[in-house]
C-alpha cells in the first residue's frame, strides 16, 4: 500500500510578498473554469486529465503554430509559468467536472424535495503547487528559490527555511519520495507543505496466528490495552494514566467555564491553551499504543468505531468535545501501517455495558453500591467488581476475532457454527465468552 504524509516548513522573513502569487493562481483557475464550463460539450468524451489539459491549452494558449485562440490566457496572465498553468487547468477540470455531476444529480432529483441548485466552482481557498525547476529550487540545506509574481512579473526570489523543520525532514523523511511542495498561508505566516510517499506491504498473518492489541480509549483514563490471541488468551494488560495532563486539562476547562459564566465573550485564548494540552494527551496516547504493539510484535490494532457526530449535551460536554479519539486513531493508523500492522474497527455498542464473562449487563457508577459512583469500575451480575475499561478491551478484541473467524469459514459451515454458538450471529452482543465458545466449537468440528 502507499502511505502519504505531509510536513510544513515555515518560510522566514516574508509575510505579504506571496499574496499576489496566490491571487494570480486563483485568477487563472477561475479563467479556466469559465472556459471549460462554457465548452463542456467538447470535454464530455474525455476520459483522462491529460487530454483535458491538452484541449484547454488549444483553446487558450497562443503559440507560433497557433497564433489565434478563442480565449487568450496570456493577455491577462503574461509569462505565467507553464507547469503552474497546467496545474491550474487540471484543478479547473476537476472542479467543473464535479460541478457538472452535482447539477446532473440535482436535475434528476424530485423537484418537490431537492434543495438549491449547486453553486458554481469557487477558488477562494486554492493554493499553488511549486513545481521543481519551474517554480521551486532547493539551493541549500536551509535555503531555496521560488518563482513568484512580484513587481508585475514572474521572477525568482531567495527564501530561508526554518532550521528545525528542514532538519526534521532530513532526519525522518530521507527514505521517502518527496513530491512538489504547496505554498500555503496559515494565520499570518507562509509555509511550504511538502508531501511524501512511501510504499509498504502489510503483514499477511493467518487469523489463527495473529496477535491483536485491542484498545479502549477513555475520557477519564487515556487508554486501556489488552493483547489477545484468537483462542481468547490474554497475553498482557496495560493501562495509561496521565494524571498531570488530565488535571491540567481540568483546570483549563474550569477557567473557560468561569469566564463564560461571568459573561466573557472572547475565550479563544483559553480554548487554544486547552487544545494544546489535549493534543499533548493525544500524542502521548498514540505513542503508548504503538510502543505496546511493537513490544508484543502485534499484527493488528483494534479500535472501536466511534460516532462522535451531533451535539453534545450534559455537564461533561466540554470534555467530550475535547476527546480526540479520532485524532489518536489517525496517528496510530499512520504509525502502524509504516510498521506493516493492520488497523481494524469493531462495533462499539455494549463493549463496556456487557460483561466479558457472558453474565449480562454490568452496573456502573451510581447503579451499584460497590462502585461508590466510580465510573471506572463496574459490577457484574455475579457480584464481581472489575475494571470497566479492561472489560471493554476484552470485548473489543473478541469481536474482532469472532468476525474474522466467521468470515474465514465457508457459508454452510458458518451457518452451522452460528446455530451452535448463537452469540456469533449478532456482533453487537459478542463478548470474550462468545469467542471462547466459538473456538471450542471450531476445535470440536476439526
Amino acid at each position: 500500500m502507499k502511505i502519504c504524509t505531509a510536513y510544513s516548513v515555515k518560510i522566514k522573513e516574508y509575510s505579504h510578498i506571496f499574496q499576489d502569487t496566490v491571487s494570480q493562481y486563483r485568477s487563472a483557475v477561475s479563467f479556466f473554469c469559465r472556459v471549460i464550463n462554457d465548452n463542456w460539450d467538447r470535454y464530455s468524451g474525455i476520459t483522462n486529465q491529460m487530454s483535458a489539459v491538452n484541449l484547454t491549452e488549444k483553446l487558450t494558449v497562443r503559440t507560433a503554430r497557433r497564433p489565434v485562440v478563442p480565449y487568450d490566457f496570456g493577455k491577462k496572465h503574461y509569462k505565467f509559468p507553464c507547469y503552474l498553468r497546467r496545474a491550474a487547468i487540471a484543478e479547473s477540470y476537476g472542479m467543473v467536472s464535479s460541478y457538472r455531476s452535482s447539477v446532473r444529480n440535482w436535475e434528476n432529483d424530485d423537484p418537490r424535495t431537492r434543495g438549491k441548485r449547486p453553486s458554481a466552482p469557487r477558488t477562494a481557498h486554492l493554493y499553488p503547487a511549486m513545481y521543481r525547476n519551474n517554480t521551486y529550487e532547493r539551493t541549500g540545506d536551509y535555503t531555496a528559490r521560488l518563482k513568484v509574481y512580484i513587481r508585475n512579473t514572474w521572477d525568482w526570489i531567495d527564501i530561508k527555511l526554518r532550521k528545525s523543520d528542514a532538519d526534521y525532514i532530513g532526519k525522518h523523511c530521507a527514505a521517502r519520495k518527496q513530491c512538489v511542495p504547496t505554498l500555503r498561508k496559515r494565520g499570518k505566516e507562509w509555509y511550504l507543505d511538502f508531501a511524501f510517499e512511501e510504499k509498504t506491504e502489510l503483514n499477511n498473518t493467518d487469523i489463527t496466528e495473529q496477535t491483536v492489541v485491542s484498545v479502549d480509549l477513555g475520557i477519564n483514563s487515556a487508554c486501556t490495552l489488552s493483547i489477545m490471541r484468537s483462542d481468547g488468551a490474554v497475553l498482557g494488560r496495560h493501562f495509561l494514566q496521565l494524571p498531570k495532563e488530565y488535571d491540567s486539562l481540568k483546570r483549563k476547562n474550569g477557567k473557560i467555564r468561569r469566564a463564560q459564566r461571568h459573561g466573557s465573550k472572547d475565550v479563544s485564548g483559553l480554548w487554544r491553551i486547552a487544545n494544546r494540552v489535549n493534543n499533548d494527551i493525544a500524542v502521548k496516547t498514540a505513542q503508548f499504543i504503538m510502543d505496546i504493539a511493537v513490544l508484543y510484535n502485534a499484527d493488528v490494532i483494534v479500535f472501536e468505531h466511534l460516532d462522535l457526530k451531533g451535539k453534545k449535551h450534559g455537564r461533561g460536554k466540554q470534555r467530550l468535545h475535547l476527546w480526540k479519539a479520532r485524532y489518536v486513531q489517525s496517528m496510530v493508523t499512520d504509525k502502524a501501517h509504516r510498521l506493516r500492522m493492520h488497523i481494524s474497527h469493531v462495533n462499539a455498542w455494549g463493549t463496556s455495558a456487557l460483561a466479558f464473562d457472558g453474565s449480562g449487563r454490568v452496573k456502573r457508577g451510581r447503579d451499584s453500591d460497590k462502585t461508590n459512583g466510580n465510573y471506572s469500575l463496574c459490577e457484574f451480575t455475579t457480584g464481581k467488581v472489575y475494571n470497566c475499561d479492561l472489560n471493554a478491551s476484552y470485548n473489543i478484541g473478541a469481536r474482532y476475532f469472532v468476525r474474522e473467524l466467521i468470515k474465514s469459514l465457508p457459508v454452510t459451515e458458518g451457518q452451522r457454527i452460528a446455530a451452535k454458538v448463537p452469540g456469533c450471529a449478532k456482533r453487537s452482543t459478542c463478548t470474550l465468552t462468545t469467542l471462547i465458545s466459538l473456538n471450542a466449537e471450531l476445535y470440536a468440528a476439526a
